[in-house]
């Protein structure tokens, strides 16, 4: 497969036009012939849809974006048009930053709470739930019901535009508001109240941590508070026969950090009976960053399917702008000019760059611990991540725990591309997988071994999983 992820990381044409307006009508008809011209997933889903259907998606567009005037709601319906196709490695998105940034928008209502005589309250609360002292920087906020509904009030900032007894958040049960610095009014859905554990609290995308009175969460939800909210790799005992390595992301700059974490711990792993990998919420990265794992994993020769290019000039010209980025050895930028070579000689055709197109994974030996390892998979799981577990479903020692993966991996190496106004982004795949149709991956995802069903809260995944592994 190929290794130079570092495509991800986009090289932006210099147009030297971000001074123009966006017409929305121009910018869709710009982006549908881009995208026609040059997406590897194009052909394969006007295929399996037809062209009636997409012919009728495009002409209830073209009516929405007659009317627009916003860039921003134009950027948006643009990227809906585009999930016509798939949902990831794909999508639109503005760029251009506001013109006017941190001006007071609104009037905030104040409430008159005695700060002394709220702790004295919160201190005879047995269960205070979402009553509390909490902060969120820079504001120490006071939660309160009042009736039938929460209001979160500022306590304590070093925010110019808020002051004490301003109201900061209101919502019950099934959502409500917080509003921002500049006081816009930000809302959110049931979905997005959530209690973690006794301490943390999430109003929409706003987390808070609870200052007064801290309450002591229970074993199960303290690791798995730890596990979601690292951002480095590590791996720690979870009991005599089973650890637990927490991956949060595969990107290539985390893979010296997962290389260390193995490194490190390799001689505890090659003891231990069970290895939990928990993968929840890692949304990818580079192949290269899983490569350490693999050998534990190892029990039979694993397959992996490689992908061809779709050779356009827009295509190309990466490819070429990448072999001449100094960023990469020298050895590296020949070998991107001579994929550019190759592409260039079959214009508006798909082209392996790989002799083959299947490769194979092969070790002499078998580690005879771990015995078993079970990894945890959500719905944010996508692009390397499920290639990591195509490859991982191989091995007769590995079961996957959890709910769906996102499915996002049958077209890739994404292509970011400025518009011609300069302030919408378009993102193409550049590539097609050879799995398809016959094993497709995209809106579909890949299904654990073990299904994790909503009676099991998510502080029980890591639990289930070791019962299932320890035969409990």
């Amino acid at each position: 497969m190929l290794k130079y992820y570092v495509l991800l990381l986009a090289l932006f044409a210099a147009n030297g036009v971000f001074a123009q307006d966006c017409n929305c009508e121009s910018s869709f008809l710009w982006m549908k012939k881009t995208f026609e011209d040059n997406d590897a997933g194009f052909t394969y889903i006007l295929s399996k849809k037809g062209k009636d259907a997409y012919e009728m998606h495009n002409s209830a567009y073209l009516k929405k974006v007659k009317k627009i005037t916003s860039d921003k709601e134009c950027a948006i319906v643009l990227d809906r048009w585009m999930r016509f196709f798939r949902q990831g490695h794909i999508g639109v998105d503005y760029i251009a930053k506001d013109t006017v940034t941190g001006a007071v928008v609104g009037k905030s209502e104040t409430i008159k709470v005695d700060t002394r005589e709220f702790e004295k309250y919160l201190t005879d609360k047995k269960d205070p739930g979402y009553e509390g002292i909490w902060l969120s920087e820079p504001y120490k906020i006071g939660i309160k019901k009042t009736g039938d509904h929460y209001v979160g009030f500022i306590i304590e900032t070093t925010a110019e535009n808020w002051k004490a007894g301003e109201v900061k958040a209101k919502f019950n049960d099934d959502g409500g508001a917080y509003y921002t610095r500049n006081k816009t009014e930000v809302k959110f859905a049931k979905s997005g109240l959530k209690l973690e554990g006794k301490n943390d609290l999430q109003l929409g995308n706003f987390s808070l941590k609870r200052t007064y009175p801290v309450l002591k969460n229970d074993a199960e939800t303290e690791l798995d508070l730890k596990l979601l909210r690292s951002s480095k790799p590590f791996l720690e005992k979870l009991n005599a026969t089973t650890l637990i390595l927490r991956i949060p992301f595969f990107e290539i700059t985390e893979k010296k950090y997962i290389d260390s974490v193995i490194r490190v711990n390799r001689a505890t792993i090659l003891a231990t009976p069970n290895l939990i990998i928990d993968l929840r919420n890692n949304p990818g990265g580079s192949d290269e960053s899983f490569e350490e794992i693999l050998p534990f994993l190892y029990t039979n020769p694993i397959r992996s399917v490689g992908v061809d290019f779709l050779s356009t000039k827009l295509n190309n010209q990466r490819m070429l702008d990448l072999s001449n980025n100094t960023e990469f050895d020298e050895d590296s930028r020949k070998q991107l000019k001579k994929y550019y070579e190759k592409l260039e000689q079959s214009l508006g055709k798909f082209v392996s760059l790989s002799d083959q197109k299947v490769e194979i994974y092969k070790r002499d030996s078998v580690y005879t611990y771990p015995q078993q390892v079970g990894i945890l998979i959500n719905e944010k799981n996508g692009s390397t991540t499920e290639q990591f577990l195509l490859a991982a479903k191989q091995s007769k020692k590995v079961k996957l725990f959890g709910v769906t993966t996102y499915g996002m991996l049958d077209i890739s190496h994404v292509h970011t591309l400025a518009f011609p106004c300069g302030k919408f982004e378009l993102f193409y795949g550049l590539s097609r997988s050879y799995r398809i149709p016959g094993m497709a991956i995209d809106d579909i995802g890949l299904q654990p071994d073990y299904y994790i069903d909503g009676t099991i809260e998510r502080n029980g995944w890591v639990k289930f999983a070791n019962e299932v592994l320890n035969n409990k």
